[in-house]
């Protein structure tokens, strides 16, 4: 292989990769349907003229087939007369435009199938541009859906995962850490209140019982005011004691009388 074959083909293949990279699908598309309908315009016009010249050749041929019939008509009109050199020239005249007439029926003919043929295209293009419009649109919308998709997935590799992940981790931790603290928080706040009710309720007894206390040395203050301030209870005492006592020396005594 020479050195120029090689350089070529580099030369080449770097260009159809430039190429290829700077081809945008939605703008192709749109660039597409443009030129298939410059294509149609064209072979429109091609229809139209092809369509046209039928149209002449129809006419020449008709006005050809007119003029032999008319020849035809004289030549048998100058026999009648006796004048067969005036047919003869008529009958010229007539094999004359006959052949034209056939020639343009030659050529008309291909013209009309030339022209079935034009038409057909044409319509076989104008339904391939229309169902080419409708691709269009569904795979501009691919395309579009195709690069959103790039772009997320590019988005989302850019990102650092492993430091979002810890990051939310952490934070995850710290919600529980405060979920957790606000419910000992809680708890304690509830055994306070807990124990403030149970001191009340304790204290009631106490303070019945206080009072209890405080009614009965009310009460034991109330009897000794009472009592007389010249016999107290404790000089009663001792009074009582001797008269039983000398009771008991005169039983004494009258016993050992008997």
């Amino acid at each position: 292989m020479g050195l120029f074959d090689r350089i070529s083909r580099v030369v080449r293949a770097n260009l159809n990769d430039v190429v290829s990279k700077a081809e945008d699908p939605e703008k192709i598309l749109e660039q597409s349907i443009i030129d298939m309908q410059e294509d149609l315009v064209q072979l429109r016009q091609a229809v139209a003229r092809s369509i046209a010249s039928q149209k002449r050749t129809q006419q020449q041929y008709n006005q050809n087939q007119t003029e032999a019939n008319n020849w035809q008509q004289r030549a048998q009109l100058a026999l009648q007369k006796g004048d067969e050199h005036l047919a003869k020239e008529a009958l010229i005249r007539k094999k004359s435009n006959a052949d034209t007439a056939a020639t343009l029926k030659a050529s008309l003919d291909q013209q009309t199938t030339q022209v079935d043929t034009l038409k057909r295209n044409l319509i076989a293009l104008e339904s391939k541009i229309s169902e080419a419009k409708t691709k269009k649109d569904m795979l501009k919308a691919r395309a579009q859906a195709a690069k959103a998709q790039e772009q997320l997935q590019g988005a989302v590799g850019r990102l650092n995962t492993s430091n979002a992940m810890g990051a939310f981790e952490r934070m995850e931790e710290k919600v529980l850490e405060l979920e957790a603290r606000s419910t000992a928080v809680g708890e304690l706040v509830g055994n306070d209140l807990d124990q403030q009710f149970a001191m009340l309720e304790s204290g009631n007894d106490v303070d019945d019982e206080l009072a209890a206390m405080k009614a009965q040395l009310a009460g034991s203050s109330t009897t000794q005011a009472q009592l007389p301030a010249g016999n107290p209870t404790t000089s009663s005492t001792p009074k009582s004691n001797s008269a039983v006592d000398n009771e008991l020396e005169d039983l004494k005594k009258q016993l050992d009388n008997l």
